[in-house]
């Protein structure tokens, strides 16, 4: 089992699913922690207030998923859609981040359980 501390996340524009393998010290087993939500903006005054409600909840959503990946060492990301890669250029853009090595793939809607299997196989291959 490697000592590095490693995250895996299945996430969509609504919601992320985060297992990993260290608290704030400690490598461990891998395990889930709560899901995280976004907010969903609905009916806006303008187009204009729309997008910027979805900016911002967007960059909300990303910051409570990123605060889960504190001190990880290497994170893989999964999901549908372009969510995964917009992260990733969050994260990047972050100096904490700056230099996490990301790998993204391509999924479609799991289970809590499935995510955390396959964040276990991804990281034990």
């Amino acid at each position: 089992m490697s000592d590095k501390k490693l995250a895996g996340i299945w996430m969509d524009t609504e919601k992320a699913i985060v297992a990993k393998n260290h608290d704030a010290q400690t490598v461990s087993e891998f395990f889930l922690c709560n899901p995280v939500k976004a907010e969903i903006q609905h009916g806006n005054s303008s187009e204009n207030a729309g997008n910027n409600a979805q900016i911002t909840n967007r960059n909300k959503f990303f910051k409570e998923v990123e605060r889960l990946l504190t001190n990880s060492q290497e994170v893989y990301i999964t999901g549908p859609g372009v969510a995964q890669e917009e992260f990733k250029h969050f994260l990047h853009d972050t100096a904490q981040f700056r230099d996490l090595k990301i790998t993204l793939d391509t999924s479609q809607q799991m289970s809590d359980e499935k995510v955390l299997e396959t964040v276990k196989d991804y990281f034990n291959k």
